[in-house]
C-alpha cells in the first residue's frame, strides 16, 4: 500500500522528526547501504510514503530529498485545500493556545485523510482536550500522542548568558523531576500510526525511560559538553519576572511554576516503551547546541610538528546536502606529514592552494547531530564514518552525507576511523589493481601498516596465498594474526621471487622500483601506492601506480564485513586530540606501526 501523508509543523522539533523517520531507509541498513548496487533492493511490503510537508515558505524549508513542500497555513485553510488532494493520514501540530480555527482545517484534512495523528500533550490543557473533541468529531481514525516533557526544552538554558559564560542554569524549582522524552521517540510512534502499522483510536501517553530533577538534567548536560554547569535556585517569583519578559504570558507563566512546584514532590511515572532513549543520550547527542567553540587541532603555516595547534575555534553549521558531525575518532596517516610540511602542495595539485588555517584529520567517525536542506541519510543519531578533505581532527566536523557510510557496529566507534583511508586504499589495490584471485602467490610489502594490515586481509580473502613483510616482532605477530601465510624481515632476509601480485606500501630508494620487478613472474602485476615502478624492459611485468578515490559503497562492504567478524580492524594506538603532534614526530622518525587512532 502506498501511503501520502501530509506533516503539519514539519520544520518544528517533533515534525522534523517525523519526516525523517517517514523518509529514513528500513530498519538496520543505511541509505548508502540500500542504495548501493550490490545490495539486493529493498523487499519491504509497502513502498516508502509520500511526504507532503505543509510549511509557509517552501523556498527556506530545510527537507530531506523526496519530501514534497506544501506552501500552506493553518490560519487560512484554503491555502492548502487544494494541494493536499489524495492524502491517506495527516500528522497534526496545532501550534495556538486555543482550538479556534481548527474545526475549519479539519474540514480540509478529513476530506481525504482516513487518519489523523494529532500532537496533544500529557497536560491536556482546555485547548488541547477541545482539539482532540474535535478530531473525534471528524468520523476518521484518530491516534492522539500526549508526550510529557520534550527534552528539547531544555534548550532554552543554551540561550542564556549566564550558562555560555559561567556554567549557571538560574531557575525555580531545581528539584522538580520528570521523565523527559527524546523527539525522536515521539516521531517513531507517530510514523507507525501514520503508515497504518499501529491500531487507531489509541491515546499514547509517551515519556522518557528515566525520570530526572531539572539540576540532574543540568548535570547531564555539564558532562555532555565536558564542563561542569552549576544548578542557582531562583525565587519563583524572579523565575515569573523573567518568564514574562521573555515573552510568556502571566497564565502560562503560573501555570508552568505551579506545574514544576508540583514535581518537586510527586514526579511523573515513566510509560515503559522499549528502545526509548535516555537524556543522557539526548544531551550527548545535542551538546554542541550548548556550546559555541570546539578543539581543533590547526596549522596555520607549513613546517614542523610544532605549526600544530590546539585551538577553540566555532562549531561550524551544515550546509545543504552536509551533515555536522561528533566526531568519536580521526587516524594518523602518513601523507599527512607531507601535507603539514607543505611537500604535497609540490606534488599534488589540489594541495597547492590549500586554504590556512587548516584542519588536519581526513578518516572521520562519530555520530550525526545535526543535517543540512537535502539530507535524509544519515540523521542524527546515525553512527558514520567517512573520508574527508580536511576538518576531522575536531571535536565536530561538517561532512558531505554523500561521502559517508555507516560506521561498524563490531568495533569501537572512535576505531572506525581506521579505516577509509587505509581501508579504501588496501581495496582498491588489492581488488582492482592487483588483480588478485585464487592460487595466487601475492607479496605484501609493508603489511605492518595501517594500509598493509587491510592489504594482507583482503588478498587473504581474494584465496591468494599471502607473502608479508614486517620489520619487527610485533608486527610479524599482526600480520600472522591478519591471515598472512608467511612472513618475512626484511630488514635481515631477502624478498622472496617468483611472484603473481607485488603490493608496494612502502616508500623505496631511486632505481630501487626496478629491483622490486624483477620479484614479479611475467605477466604478473606490481602495484605501488608510493612512487611509481618503470619494470625492465622485456620483463612483461604490469606495473600501477594509483591515488585512491573516495568510494562510498567500498566502505559500506567493509563495514559489513567487519560486523560479520569476517575482517578486523587492527589499531596500535589510541591517542589523544593533544598527542597529534607527539604522533607527527613519531611517524618522522620512523617509530610507529600500524593505524594510530586519535580519540576525541
Amino acid at each position: 500500500m502506498t501511503h501520502k501523508i501530509l506533516v503539519t509543523g514539519a520544520t518544528g522539533t517533533v515534525g522534523r522528526a517525523v519526516v525523517a523517520e517517514l523518509t529514513a531507509p528500513p530498519r538496520g541498513r543505511s541509505r548508502a547501504v540500500a542504495e548501493a548496487p550490490h545490495h539486493a533492493p529493498d523487499t519491504r511490503a509497502d513502498a516508502p510514503p509520500e511526504v507532503l510537508a505543509l510549511v509557509r515558505d517552501p523556498v527556506a524549508a530545510v527537507l530531506p530529498p523526496g519530501v514534497e513542500p506544501v506552501r500552506g497555513d493553518l490560519t487560512e485553510p484554503g491555502s492548502f485545500a487544494d494541494t493536499v488532494e489524495g492524502i491517506t493520514a495527516a500528522f497534526l501540530v496545532w501550534p495556538f493556545g486555543t482550538a479556534d480555527g481548527l474545526a475549519a482545517v479539519l474540514d480540509v484534512v478529513a476530506r481525504h485523510a482516513r487518519r489523523i495523528v494529532y500532537l496533544s500533550s500529557a497536560a491536556r490543557r482546555p485547548g488541547e482536550r477541545e482539539a482532540e473533541e474535535l478530531i473525534r468529531r471528524t468520523g476518521r481514525e484518530w491516534v492522539f500522542l500526549r508526550p510529557h516533557a520534550f527534552a528539547a526544552g531544555t534548550l532554552r538554558w543554551a540561550a542564556d548568558a549566564r550558562f555560555r559564560a559561567d556554567g549557571v542554569v538560574s531557575e525555580p524549582y531545581g528539584g522538580a523531576a520528570m521523565p523527559l522524552i527524546h523527539e525522536r521517540d515521539i516521531a517513531e510512534v507517530a510514523a507507525l500510526a501514520l503508515t497504518g502499522r499501529s491500531p487507531a483510536g489509541v491515546a499514547h501517553e509517551l515519556t522518557g525511560p528515566e525520570t530526572l530533577t531539572q539540576a540532574e538534567q543540568a548535570r547531564v548536560i555539564g558532562e555532555a559538553i565536558g564542563r561542569p554547569i552549576r544548578w542557582e535556585e531562583l525565587p519563583p517569583s524572579e523565575g515569573r519576572k523573567r518568564m514574562i519578559a521573555g515573552g510568556l504570558p502571566p497564565e502560562i507563566a503560573d501555570a508552568i511554576l505551579r506545574a514544576r512546584a508540583e514535581l518537586v514532590g510527586r514526579p511523573r511515572p515513566v510509560t515503559p516503551r522499549a528502545g526509548a532513549r535516555d537524556f543522557r543520550s539526548w544531551a550527548d547527542q545535542h551538546a554542541h547546541r550548548f556550546r559555541a567553540t570546539m578543539r581543533a587541532a590547526r596549522v596555520h603555516e607549513y613546517g614542523d610538528a610544532s605549526v600544530i595547534r590546539q585551538e577553540e575555534i566555532p562549531i561550524p553549521a551544515p550546509g545543504r546536502g552536509e551533515v555536522l558531525i561528533k566526531v568519536a575518532g580521526t587516524s594518523f596517516n602518513p601523507s599527512e606529514v607531507g601535507l603539514r610540511s607543505g611537500l604535497l602542495r609540490t606534488v599534488v595539485p589540489e594541495m597547492a592552494d590549500l586554504p590556512l588555517p587548516y584542519t588536519l584529520g581526513w578518516d572521520v567517525s562519530g555520530t550525526v547531530v545535526e543535517t543540512g536542506a537535502g539530507v535524509s541519510w544519515p540523521r542524527p543519531g546515525d553512527r558514520v564514518m567517512g573520508l574527508l578533505e580536511g576538518g576531522a581532527a575536531a571535536e565536530y566536523a561538517v561532512a558531505p552525507a554523500r561521502l559517508l557510510a555507516p560506521a561498524p557496529r563490531a568495533v569501537p566507534l572512535a576505531d572506525a576511523a581506521a579505516i577509509p583511508v587505509a581501508g579504501l586504499t588496501a581495496w582498491q589495490t588489492v581488488y582492482e589493481h592487483g588483480r588478485i584471485a585464487p592460487g595466487r602467490r601475492v607479496l605484501v610489502n609493508g603489511a605492518g601498516g595501517g594500509v598493509g594490515m587491510f592489504a594482507v586481509q583482503f588478498a587473504r580473502r581474494a584465496g591468494a596465498t599471502v607473502i608479508a613483510t614486517a620489520g619487527n616482532a610485533s608486527s610479524a605477530a599482526a600480520v600472522r594474526a591478519c591471515g598472512a601465510d608467511e612472513v618475512v624481515d626484511y630488514r635481515t632476509d631477502p624478498l622472496p621471487g617468483d611472484l603473481d601480485v607485488l603490493l608496494n606500501l612502502v616508500p623505496f630508494a631511486p632505481g630501487a622500483g626496478a629491483d622490486l620487478a624483477r620479484l614479479v613472474r611475467p605477466g604478473g602485476h606490481l602495484v605501488s601506492i608510493t612512487a611509481p615502478v618503470q619494470p625492465p624492459p622485456g620483463s612483461r611485468v604490469t606495473a600501477t601506480r594509483f591515488v585512491t578515490r573516495n568510494d562510498v559503497g567500498q566502505l559500506a562492504e567493509m563495514a559489513a564485513l567487519v560486523d560479520a567478524e569476517e575482517i578486523v580492524v587492527d589499531v596500535a594506538e589510541r591517542r589523544p586530540l593533544a598527542d597529534l603532534a607527539a604522533v607527527h614526530r613519531m611517524a618522522e622518525a620512523g617509530r610507529t606501526r600500524g593505524k594510530i587512532v586519535i580519540v576525541l
